[in-house]
């Protein structure tokens, strides 16, 4: 079998999935090819037909995690719980969806900055499909977390949706800072109350590479990453759904260093 493969969502032109996607297929030793589509919000109906007819298997980002797992006929259980999909695969005819986000950024944090989630105190920015994701591997994890979104009301579904995420800020220290929220439109940086210079700060975006917001928690003495390493983990554990074999996170994080 030749893959076809791809991402989408908008926008994705910048997107690096592809390049993950033809070294993932290496690792496996498998053939096929990775494109990028743009397809807007107000396009995601094409979303199921594109599954079969143009791909064997994609990847989901933004705006269109939610609608994926609305068109899934079963998805895993992150993506139940979290109500969002980042991983779309076909097979026997049935649209199948999974989420690795949350996972992927924990796998990213224990292997570049050494950083185990449980027992540590997390602020969360932002509560799109992402944060959804991050938030649940979180909490599994054991981390006590805090969402702050521009919309108030999306932080207090988020903290509904995932049980244990709160929306309160009761001024203690943090450990780790995860931004979510899309660079285009952010207000000025500014340092999380609590934070200081042993908080770890990982801004999921990874164009540009260093952000004004990571930029800020640098000058303050924070070890602060952007998403490459996110992106490169969550890739592996999508990839080995997809084909049921194991795909290294720290080699795929090589290709994009």
């Amino acid at each position: 079998m030749r893959w076809r493969l791809g991402v989408v969502g908008f926008p994705v032109a910048h997107s690096l999935s592809p390049r993950l996607h033809q070294a993932g297929l290496a690792l496996a030793h498998l053939e096929g090819e990775s494109t990028t589509l743009e397809l807007r919000e107000d396009q995601a109906h094409e979303l199921r037909g594109l599954m079969g007819g143009r791909f064997d298997a994609l990847s989901v980002t933004m705006p269109l995690k939610g609608i994926a797992r609305a068109l899934a006929d079963d998805v895993d259980e992150v993506a139940a719980r979290v109500g969002a999909v980042n991983s779309l695969l076909l097979r026997d005819g049935r649209l199948l969806g999974a989420n690795t986000d949350g996972p992927g950024l924990l796998d990213a944090l224990e292997a570049e900055l050494s950083f185990s989630p449980s027992g540590r105190r997390v602020v969360l920015l932002g509560a799109g499909g992402a944060a959804r994701g991050i938030a649940d591997a979180l909490v599994r994890g054991g981390s006590h977390v805090r969402v702050r979104a521009r919309r108030p009301d999306a932080a207090r579904e988020l903290a509904d949706l995932v049980p244990g995420v709160v929306t309160d800020d009761d001024g203690g220290p943090i450990d780790l800072v995860v931004n979510t929220t899309p660079v285009t439109g952010r207000p000025d940086p500014e340092l999380e109350r609590g934070a200081g210079p042993g908080t770890v700060v990982v801004d999921i975006t990874y164009e540009p590479r260093r952000t004004p917001w990571r930029a800020l928690y640098d000058g303050a003495g924070c070890a602060t990453a952007n998403g490459l390493g996110m992106l490169a983990y969550q890739a592996a554990r999508q990839m080995s759904w997809w084909w049921d074999r194991p795909v290294d996170g720290a080699r795929l994080r090589e290709v994009i260093a």
